[in-house]
């Protein structure tokens, strides 16, 4: 998962409507044809993180799952 600092059009980046109202904690993420970008919203200057839309897709549906407790 290589780190970029191409431009994105700004258009493109969006947050959850999860994300609290505290700036603090928000990312965003961008969607293109070949990639998911995800960045820090308090710094969309510095490098975002690019993933291929199955590995985005699957850590989506991992949060919908329900947690496993291993170990006593």
């Amino acid at each position: 998962m290589p780190a970029d600092t191409r431009p994105v059009p700004d258009g493109s980046w969006f947050k959850s409507s999860y994300s609290g109202a505290n700036a603090t904690e928000c990312v965003e993420v961008a969607v293109t044809r070949r990639t998911v970008l995800i960045r820090d919203s308090k710094s969309p200057a510095y490098r975002y993180l690019a993933v291929p839309p199955e590995a985005w897709s699957g850590f989506l549906t991992s949060l919908t799952q329900p947690s496993v407790t291993l170990g006593p």
